[in-house]
């Protein structure tokens, strides 16, 4: 059954310039050079030793590549283009691959497009977070927003099939007009794909211990409604809940997330996530601390995890409901090995309250249940 599944691989690049007071993602400051040669002698490595693992893995193809951080644009192109043909070498690609780089909108990274293109990536996603200089000091971003700007217009010419602006809002004393501004700039730059996303405060951050003042509620909401209109009256379509794309332009590698596919995960900290020919589901994390990953001595496993039975239906709802399309019923069992009686209580529930509507072969998320999205995932938790 497994070998349905698409299967996508990610690649962490722990390494930045400097940390932002917001991110909980897991990046470490960079002191000197960036070890590349070693490190994508490791994430090889890592991948073989994974192959071998998951033995069942070795005949599929890959449908997509997503090389995450920290930030990925430090590496150079060379070491980029080792790493792909690497990862060529031991697993195949398939013929419509989707290989994303995560990339700083700061000048040096932006004039490695066309290089990195050359080496096979052929969508970037450029961080620029806001166009307002202000706000992006506070954020503690390196750049400003004529280089974010310039960055876009690089990719344009950089002969990408797509590429994405990551943009936030919800930033801290941000009024709805100053959101609603960033957000035009964004649209004017016409990116294939918009990921536009409320800033959280997480456990394990500088705004944790030191919270900023954030928008309210009610700004959080007509921040979203009037840039929702904006996006929509532009030609974008959200396919997720933080995913803009112009058509035919969505992120396969996420949507292969959110579709509950596979994925292995290499490098410091990656999170991976393998079926097995029995459907069994098993989650892998790495050695988060690069000093560890690149000990020679040590396994880059740090976790193997069994999803148990009674977990998956939380664990696919929770992914599958996060997309605007409906969710076909046969992938419920195709993709946990369950049959549809194990959640006809919840989904019965989920119907009656109006959070679900269903035809004969889909199920599809109602507009009252993308407002109570929390409601409705919680009738599958096991108690």
């Amino acid at each position: 059954m497994a070998v349905h599944i698409p299967l996508s691989l990610y690649v962490h690049i722990p390494w930045c310039v400097q940390k932002c007071p917001y991110c909980d993602f897991n990046s470490h400051t960079l002191k000197g050079e960036v070890p590349e040669r070693d490190y994508i002698d490791a994430l090889l490595d890592d991948l073989r030793k994974d192959l071998n693992r998951f033995k069942g893995v070795s005949g599929r193809e890959l449908h997509s590549i997503f090389i995450g951080g920290g930030t990925p644009s430090l590496m150079s192109p060379e070491e980029i283009t080792r790493l792909l043909q690497g990862i060529d070498a031991q697993i195949p690609f398939d013929d419509g691959i989707e290989i994303t780089m995560e990339a700083n909108p700061g000048t040096v990274e932006a004039d490695k497009f066309v290089a990195y293109r050359k080496a096979g990536v052929n969508r970037i996603s450029i961080g620029v977070q806001s166009f307002d200089n202000q706000k992006l000091a506070r954020l503690g971003r390196i750049h400003g927003a004529d280089e974010a700007k310039r960055a876009a217009n690089l990719a344009h010419e950089a002969g990408l099939n797509s590429f994405n602006l990551d943009l936030m809002h919800g930033l801290p004393d941000q009024t709805l007009e100053g959101a609603l501004d960033d957000l035009k700039q964004a649209i004017a730059l016409n990116p294939p794909h918009l990921s536009w996303y409320q800033l959280t405060i997480e456990p394990n951050t500088q705004y944790y211990s030191k919270p900023p003042t954030l928008p309210d509620d009610d700004d959080l909401w007509d921040i979203f409604e009037q840039g929702h209109k904006l996006l929509s009256d532009a030609g974008y379509v959200q396919y997720e809940t933080s995913g803009y794309s112009k058509p035919g332009y969505q992120c396969r590698h996420n949507l292969n997330y959110w579709r509950f596919g596979d994925y292995l995960g290499i490098g410091c900290g990656a999170h991976g996530k393998i079926t097995l020919d029995d459907n069994t589901v098993q989650r892998t994390v790495k050695v988060k601390h690069p000093r560890g990953y690149l000990d020679p001595e040590k396994d880059y496993l740090s976790e193997l995890h069994i999803v148990e039975a009674d977990e998956l239906p939380f664990e696919f709802f929770m992914n599958r409901f996060r997309l605007v399309e409906s969710c076909p019923k046969a992938d419920y069992p195709a993709r946990t090995g369950l049959t549809l009686d194990t959640v006809e209580t919840p989904l019965r529930h989920a119907i009656e309250e109006g959070l679900l509507a269903e035809t004969d072969t889909h199920w599809q998320v109602t507009e009252k249940g993308r407002l109570f999205l929390n409601d409705l995932l919680a009738g599958f938790i096991n108690e």
